[in-house]
Order: structure tokens, then C-alpha cells, then sequence
């Protein structure tokens, strides 16, 4: 009894015992070499072409036979299917694929492209020979394996190009370095170009930074707070409020201080800072009425200075985050005179960790830079 209430679903078992020997399906010899077309030096376009050639063939398996998958298509319906190619396109990716040796002409004596039926059957076609595709099925797929594993240890290459640019922004690492490793990761580039550039970046780290890591023994693991059934809690993110004065941390959340003598002084008001930097105005009007607001502001200014979120994060965590915001619209006071805005302030985080940075110095040389020569930021 056959049951009507489902649909067939793939192909009848008799159309796969009717294939011929050798042939290959079109479709998925056509998936592999896109998978692989850059190592046969083909584009996306001769593919669309080869698409619809393949589309001119009436069965999905395409025979590996010499002379047995000829189609004979007119510039004119291979270009109707092509969405309108231009003609001229289309001879260019055709000979293209031609060059590629998946696709062979089958010219007639004037070159003209038609087939010559004897009775039910094709007795000849002059067109194009799609047989050496199918032939080609092994080839392709050794190149699709090859093409796969190439791209994995690209992502990989990609995935430690990244890691060890953010550890480099940390250590005073060369600029030109820096901004090569970004605009690798903007762009497509050969897996050659990614491995040299990971062997630099890693040859200028420092060694502390290189030294193998391992793993720590029972004794030395914390403790969690829940039980083993369940996981330890990350918190990576908290709101906090700032007062309009300096705000005093709790003892696990507190930036790291190590600012000198000047920095502890009392005159590092908000009033101060709104009264000596001003050109944040044209960008926003209204003073901030707390620290917390000039803190948002600061955030908001990073990217339209070239401010990159990991270096204000480094500099908040180091600063604090009403000197790191300070320091920023110190910074835009002098922004037409600063190049790299983000190296410069890197540059100043590093040093404010090392205890040799003043925000203060910073503000009186901007409340004298009606004098043009007291114009220049003192750190």
C-alpha cells in the first residue's frame, strides 16, 4: 500500500541507477569549484557563465565522456539567462573559462554554435564541451580540501593577529606596526602576509608577555562561592554613579593609582575643567551638571577624535574615569596640533601608570594659552 500522504522527497532510485559511468553531478561539481575558484584563477562572474551553461544541459549528471555534454547556446539566450550581460561580458568570461580548461569548444566550420538531429537523437552539436568539468572531479575535490584547510588556518592567523595587536597597545609597541596589523584585519590578504606579520608582532612583544603559561595546581585555584553544580558568576560590566566630586571606589573596583603628588590636589574640580576646555561646547552646549555627564561626554567624543573604545578603557581603568575624561577634552583643546590622538593618549595612560602625569599641568597650560607661548600642553 502507498502512502499518498507524504511528498517524494530527492531523486527516484531510478534516475540514479540510469546514470552513467563517470558522470558526476553538475550541481555539485559546480558548488567545488566555487568553493576553489581562486586557486583556477576564477571570479564570481565566469562562475554565473558556467551556471548557465551548465542550466543549457537537460540532465544533472554530466558525463565525463569527450563530446558528451556539448550545449549549444545563442550570446543571446546565454545573456537573457545572465540577466542581461552585455555580449561583450560575456565573451570575455567565456573565453576565460575556456582558458581554465573546465569548458572546451566544439566550433563548427564557420563557428557558428548548433546541433544537427538524426531522427529522435543529436547526431552532431558544435557549441561548447562541458565534459572536461566532470573529468576535473577529482581535482576539485583535493582543491576544495586544500582550499578549506587554508581558510581555517587563516581564521586562525586572523584570530591571533587581533589578540596580539590588543596586547601591543598595552606595551608602547611601534605605531607603524599597530596601524598595518589594523588595516590587515580590515582586508582580504594572502595567508603569507598574515604569518609575517603575526611573527613581527609577536618578535615585539615583551618577554615577560611571551612566557609560557601553566596551568596552576589545585592548592593555587580559588575558591567559588556557589556549589560545583553550579558556574561562578562574571559580572564584566557595572554602572556606576559619579558624584559631582571626585568619587571614592570601593577597594575591588578602584583604578589603579598611581598618579603623583600633583595629581591628588583639591583643584581638580569640574568647574575647573568646564571653564578651561571649551571646545567640546560646539559639540555639546550645556555644561555637564556632574561628573557622570562629563564621563558620558567623554565617550561620546572618543570615536570622532580616532579614540579607539580599548584605549579610553585602558585609560579609565588607569586614570580613573573623571581623569581620563578630563584629559580627553584636554586633548580636543589641542587637536588640530595632535595627530594621533589615540597613541597620544596611550602614550599619557602609560605614563600616568608609571606615576609622571598630571591632568593639572595639563588645565594650567591651557589657562594660559591666550599667551601663544604657553600654548603647549606640559606633561
Amino acid at each position: 500500500m502507498q502512502d499518498t500522504s507524504r511528498h517524494p522527497v530527492g531523486r527516484p532510485v531510478s534516475a540514479c541507477l540510469t546514470a552513467q559511468v563517470g558522470s558526476h553531478d553538475k550541481w555539485a561539481l559546480l558548488r567545488d569549484l566555487t568553493i576553489a575558484a581562486e586557486d583556477f584563477g576564477l571570479g564570481h562572474r565566469p562562475l554565473s557563465v558556467l551556471k548557465a551553461l551548465l542550466s543549457f544541459w537537460p540532465e544533472r549528471e554530466l558525463p565525463a565522456e569527450p563530446g558528451a555534454a556539448i550545449v549549444f547556446p545563442s550570446n543571446r539566450a546565454l545573456s537573457e539567462r545572465l540577466s542581461g550581460m552585455p555580449e561583450s561580458t560575456l565573451r570575455r568570461h567565456l573565453a576565460a573559462l575556456v582558458r581554465s580548461g573546465f569548458v572546451r569548444r566544439h566550433d563548427s566550420a564557420n563557428g557558428k554554435r548548433f546541433a544537427r538531429r538524426a531522427g529522435a537523437q543529436i547526431g552532431v552539436a558544435f557549441g561548447f564541451d562541458l565534459s572536461p568539468l566532470a573529468r576535473a572531479a577529482d581535482a576539485l575535490d583535493q582543491a576544495v580540501t586544500e582550499a578549506t584547510l587554508r581558510r581555517e588556518r587563516i581564521a586562525v592567523l586572523r584570530a591571533r593577529l587581533g589578540m596580539l595587536r590588543q596586547r601591543l597597545l598595552d606595551t608602547g609597541a611601534p605605531e607603524e606596526l599597530l596601524e598595518a596589523a589594523r588595516l590587515l584585519l580590515r582586508r582580504k590578504c594572502p595567508e603569507d602576509v598574515l604569518a609575517e606579520i603575526v611573527s613581527r608582532l609577536e618578535a615585539a612583544l615583551p618577554v615577560e608577555a611571551t612566557t609560557e603559561i601553566t596551568a596552576p595546581s589545585a592548592a593555587d585555584s580559588p575558591q567559588v562561592s556557589a556549589s560545583n553544580s553550579q558556574n561562578e558568576r562574571h559580572i564584566q560590566e557595572s554602572d556606576r554613579f559619579y558624584s559631582d566630586s571626585v568619587s571614592t571606589q570601593p577597594a575591588s573596583d578602584a583604578p589603579v593609582d598611581s598618579s603623583g603628588p600633583a595629581e591628588k590636589d583639591s583643584d581638580l574640580t569640574l568647574p575647573r575643567i568646564a571653564e578651561t576646555c571649551r571646545e567640546y561646547r560646539a559639540f555639546f552646549p550645556d555644561a555637564p551638571k556632574g561628573w557622570h555627564e562629563l564621563v558620558a561626554i567623554s565617550h561620546r567624543l572618543a570615536p570622532m577624535m580616532g579614540v579607539e573604545p580599548p584605549v579610553l578603557h585602558e585609560a579609565q581603568r588607569i586614570m580613573g574615569p573623571e581623569r581620563a575624561a578630563a584629559t580627553l577634552l584636554c586633548l580636543l583643546e589641542r587637536h588640530a596640533d595632535i595627530r594621533k590622538p589615540g597613541a597620544y593618549l596611550r602614550r599619557l595612560t602609560q605614563r600616568a601608570k608609571q606615576g609622571s602625569f598630571s591632568v593639572n599641568s595639563m588645565l594650567s597650560a591651557l589657562s594660559r594659552r591666550a599667551d601663544p607661548g604657553n600654548c603647549q600642553l606640559t606633561i
